[in-house]
């Protein structure tokens, strides 16, 4: 499956972050938390392809991808910013493990949040939230994705936690065992997991040592 999508608009979120606003294709259809090998549709880039999470909803008019930028690389991210309303992009495959099973805590670090976006708008949207919990590791506040949205949707169920600066009201170091088991309740069935691979093999053995078993942890497969 290829397919062509004209870019609608282009936009930074954080510092290095964008939010792509694309066209739609008939017949395109992903759950939320769902990603697609994306290409860029210029001479020399059709075909390197970089997996990008979905942050619109299925069922929008749009598609929507929210992208960290990594300049320095001077790869497809780098591209991507150079990129205007009217340039193409190319939807190469859909593919991810990530998906809603349950309430549970969401732990993601940096762009590792961006398959919890769609699951989040979606369980806005239908109303049940809930007891859901997000905690959110970055280097600093600038790097937070979206959190005056989350914090809209989460309330005190949204935590940052900071490893280069020191804030009043945000957790600073890294995701621990102690840092998940203080804000697991009864209402904790899954542990939803994304970020750098270091990060999540971390994590799971925190999440081992407290007695959480491999079927109740949603993760991408890579």
């Amino acid at each position: 499956m290829k397919k062509i999508i004209k870019i609608r608009s282009i936009e930074h979120l954080t510092h290095d972050v964008l939010r792509i606003v694309a066209e739609k294709p008939t017949g395109l259809a992903f759950v939320p938390g769902q990603a697609a090998d994306i290409s860029i549709n210029k001479p020399g880039w059709e075909n390197e392809l970089r997996a990008f999470t979905f942050t619109a909803l299925p069922e929008d008019d749009h598609l929507e991808f929210t992208i960290k930028t990594y300049p320095a690389h001077q790869g497809v991210t780098a591209q991507l910013l150079s990129l205007h309303p009217g340039d193409e992009l190319i939807v190469n495959g859909i593919f991810g493990d990530i998906a809603y099973k349950g309430e549970g805590v969401f732990l993601a670090g940096g762009a590792g949040v961006t398959p919890f976006i769609a699951i989040f708008k979606q369980l806005e949207k239908e109303g049940i939230v809930g007891h859901n919990k997000l905690i959110f590791a970055n280097k600093t506040k600038a790097d937070i994705i979206l959190e005056e949205k989350f914090t809209q949707m989460l309330g005190k169920n949204f935590i940052n936690i900071l490893s280069d600066e020191q804030r009043t009201g945000y957790e600073h170091g890294f995701i621990s065992a102690n840092l998940i088991k203080k804000h697991s309740t009864d209402h904790t069935k899954f542990f939803y997991l994304c970020g750098p691979p270091p990060m999540m093999q971390a994590i799971e053995q925190q999440l081992s040592t407290l007695g959480v078993t491999a079927e109740n942890i949603v993760k991408e497969a890579f």
